[in-house]
């Protein structure tokens, strides 16, 4: 075949030139192979379906709330009786549960842990479709019944139990109570679709929701669902019909919900996982792409430098009665087999970037183990590969078929003259590379700033030195309240008995652990609504937990041992609770009592006032908080009470220690084991690397956009010192000439140096224009900086300058050095 015969003379031809050859492949390989890594997880992460049978129909069920103490979108979840009455009430769906993930100590099988699991109802299965690999899901009576049994996924099964064929009918002790296991799931099912690995569910038990849960707790939207329409029902339809049910759970529960207006929502399960990682995963799309455009710009300049060299030989050619399109398609080809080339090496680069790079993905991510190079990533690589190869050579091919034979052949093959007709192209092309390159540097200058910008937040508590672990006690045997305050003051007592141990207390909530609990209190002598009451977290305390924390105290005292069920009922206050309740006015002696006007509460006395600590991001907007001990819970909660309130079922430890927190971490889990040693910790780690975690998915997006920053930058300086270069290779006789008439060297460096900050003027103003354009897409990203930071735009743009101009230097040193006599008599 014609072309593939033309085929094998460019490689043959580009092969004669190694240096370039290698220039232009490595140049594409890194353009295609970030993108091909970065489209990866586009891929997974946002377009690939969920691994569901007909995953189109798959929705969530969540309730809208407005009323006191609701910010954002409204969106809550759902409580126990919504999940009762959505599945028995609604009518639109084939399948229809509800869910909470939990966690569990595993025990009876190896070391205790402390696993990742699901309560669901079964409704949750028929909605998935999904049929276990060994044995059946549990059914609804299972659930009614509250039976213990369990279904395991397939890694727990292969891992744990060493992927044993007779584990139906097994028994596993989960907080110590046996469950019967009746079935395993196939390798890649995964629910809940949680953001991160380290979130994936290991197992599954029935829902069983408790008489609190469906009753007292009904005011407590800590539930999710997920459901399945039926073939034509739309999800509007859906929550038209699931809103008649939500109306009537209202009214039965009006003491807790009557303060709320309260619509349910049907959207997309696919729309619900990928949601908070949609502007991530675009941004870095785009960000690739700027690169990868760089990258041609940059190809596209080396061909058509290429071509110019050649122009004596295709005049000779031309000459020699061969035909203008045969040329065309033979330098096409050239192009082409660059590109391909280019291509395959950047395959194998985003496939060692994905091995590597997973691993640094924030856990903000969701179905990071769905990412992987597919058939569909390496078909639109390979296409991207043609694509930049037909378009990059296009303007080089079409350059050296419209050589003038006679000017060319008559100059003897000096390529001055018809190299400065292709100057503009490959000064445009050089001025894009600058003005994209700049607006990935004002980007990422934005993203680093607002990254410095949150690390100065004051969390409210000190990390340092500070160790902190989570645990749960399992119910089967710890019945009493007795035994588990025993627990707790034992543990507390032995912490305090270590060595370099400064103090140790317990928490129901640990600061920046992503919690966002919600409680309802009333201030006295303050009404934020007509219903008179406000939502705040909760916090319960015991032991030294204050001083171990590092949490500074701003007015009256902390919390301590006095403070016991039998004496004045207590709380600490935050100073956003303070200053929202008692705008001021001194706090201390003020009082506050949990739950609504309708409810039957103690009120709680105000002793003292504290900083406000984080709870999630360090970015996120201060919470009220108040702090009771934990011999006081019970009382203070009169009837929205439940045994479930006192933290002694599970919590935070929090130790501060003098000494190496490494070695604190083994003490810590020493001290529990010889207590209970069947006890597991989990996330055991110091404070500071937990806040590190929280502060991970900014740090990686801060990171990633730098590095492609940086890729571009590089890029937009290679391609000007190509183009200056060879401008003035081009240009060595007119150097000459200048220097015979008496120009001296340094106004020669001068000229070749203003030729090189013109283009990089030029690149810059459009640059900054572009950067003011797309900078709103950064918003969201952003933290105590404006998108449009003059400071940051400024240091951007001289940046880019003084690196041009760097790269300038040396072309404008050869220039300067140039003999004039040589020149000359060579020409």
């Amino acid at each position: 075949m014609p072309f593939l015969r033309d085929l094998r003379f460019a490689v043959r031809h580009v092969l004669k030139s190694p240096g370039f050859t290698a220039t232009a492949v490595l140049m594409l390989a890194l353009g295609i192979g970030a993108t091909t890594a970065i489209f990866s997880i586009v891929e997974g992460v946002l377009l690939r379906p969920l691994p569901f049978p007909h995953p189109e129909r798959l929705v969530v069920l969540t309730d809208v709330l407005e009323g006191p103490g609701i910010t954002g979108n409204g969106e809550q979840g759902v409580t126990g009786p919504d999940i009762r009455n959505y599945i028995r009430g609604t009518h639109s769906f084939d399948g229809l549960g509800g869910y909470q993930p939990s966690v569990y100590e595993l025990t009876g099988i190896g070391e205790p842990a402390t696993v990742n699991a699901a309560r669901m109802s079964n409704g949750v299965f028929d909605a998935l479709a999904v049929q276990p690999q060994l044995g059946r899901w549990f059914t609804a009576a299972e659930d009614e019944q509250k039976q213990a049994v369990a279904v395991l996924s397939y890694a727990t099964w292969h891992d744990r139990m060493s992927a044993d064929p007779n584990i139906l009918g097994r028994k596993i002790l989960l907080n110590r109570r046996p469950y019967v296991v009746i079935g395993v799931m196939p390798r890649n099912f995964e629910f809940p679709l949680l953001p991160g690995h380290l979130s994936r569910s290991e197992l599954w038990v029935p829902l069983r929701l408790s008489d609190y849960e469906l009753t007292t707790g009904a005011g407590s939207w800590q539930f999710f669902m997920v459901g399945r329409l039926k073939p034509g029902i739309t999800a509007s339809a859906a929550a038209g019909d699931a809103a008649v049910v939500a109306a009537q759970t209202v009214r039965d529960h009006a003491t807790l919900m009557g303060a709320y207006k309260m619509h349910p929502v049907v959207r997309s399960l696919q729309d619900e996982t990928v949601e908070s990682a949609r502007p991530l995963v675009r941004t870095l799309f785009v960000a690739v792409l700027v690169v990868l455009l760089i990258a041609c710009a940059n190809l596209t300049g080396l061909l058509l430098v290429r071509a110019i060299r050649r122009q004596r030989e295709v005049a000779v050619r031309l000459a020699l009665g061969a035909r203008p399109a045969t040329l065309l398609v033979q330098a096409l080809a050239e192009s082409l087999s660059l590109s391909l080339a280019g291509g395959l090496l950047g395959l194998l680069f985003a496939a060692i970037a994905l091995r590597i790079g997973i691993r640094a993905l924030p856990e903000t991510l969701p179905r990071i183990a769905d990412i992987h190079l597919d058939s569909r990533v390496v078909g639109l690589a390979l296409a991207l590969a043609l694509l930049t190869g037909f378009l990059c050579g296009l303007a080089p091919a079409f350059a050296a078929i419209r050589t003038r034979v006679n000017d060319a052949l008559k100059e003897g093959g000096r390529t001055g003259t018809n190299g400065s007709s292709h100057s503009r192209l490959r000064s445009a092309l050089v001025v894009a590379e600058i003005a994209v390159a700049l607006v990935l540097l004002a980007a990422s200058g934005l993203l680093l700033r607002s990254f410095a910008h949150m690390r100065q937040v004051e969390l409210g508590f000190h990390p340092e030195h500070t160790v902190i672990a989570q645990y749960g006690l399992p119910a089967k045997q710890y019945v009493t309240q007795a035994q588990i305050d025993a627990f707790n003051r034992e543990l507390l007592r032995r912490l305090r008995g270590l060595p370099g141990v400064e103090a140790a207390g317990m928490t129901s909530i640990l600061p920046a652990s992503g919690s966002d609990a919600n409680s309802p209190f009333i201030a006295d002598g303050y009404a934020p609504s007509l219903e008179g009451h406000d939502l705040a977290t909760a916090v319960i305390v015991e032991g030294d937990y204050f001083a171990a924390m590092g949490i500074p105290l701003l007015r009256g005292r902390y919390l301590n041992s006095g403070d016991t069920a039998s004496s004045q009922l207590v709380a600490l206050v935050n100073h956003s609770l303070a200053a929202q309740s008692w705008p001021g006015q001194d706090p201390i002696g003020k009082r506050i009592r949990m739950g609504t006007a309708q409810m039957t509460t103690r009120w709680l006395t105000v002793v003292g006032e504290v900083a406000d600590v984080t709870e999630g991001s360090p970015e996120a907007a201060s919470k009220q908080q108040f702090y009771e001990v934990v011999d006081q819970v019970l009382p203070a909660a009169g009837s929205m009470g439940s045994p479930d309130d006192v933290f002694g079922y599970g919590g935070g430890i929090a130790v501060r220690a003098s000494g190496d927190p490494a070695q604190m971490q083994n003490l810590l889990r020493a001290t529990v084991r010889s207590i209970d040693p069947q006890l597991p910790l989990a996330h055991v780690q110091t404070m500071s690397e937990n806040v590190s975690a929280i502060e991970a998915p900014r740090r990686f997006n801060t990171s990633v956009l730098t590095a492609f920053a940086a890729a571009a930058v590089l890029l937009a300086v290679l391609g000007i010192y190509s183009v200056i270069a060879f401008s003035v290779a081009l240009r060595v006789q007119e150097m000459a000439i200048r220097m015979a008439l008496g120009s001296q060297r340094g106004e020669i460096l001068r000229l070749v140096l203003a030729s090189g900050a013109k283009l990089a003027a030029i690149g810059c103003v459009i640059g900054l224009i572009g950067s003011l354009a797309v900078s709103r897409l950064l918003q969201s990203f952003l933290f105590g900086v404006s998108p449009f930071d003059p400071l940051v735009l400024a240091l951007a743009a001289g940046l880019l300058m003084l690196l041009v101009l760097v790269a300038c230097l040396p072309p404008a040193i050869r220039a300067a050095s140039v003999n004039p006599t040589q020149a000359l008599r060579g020409d």
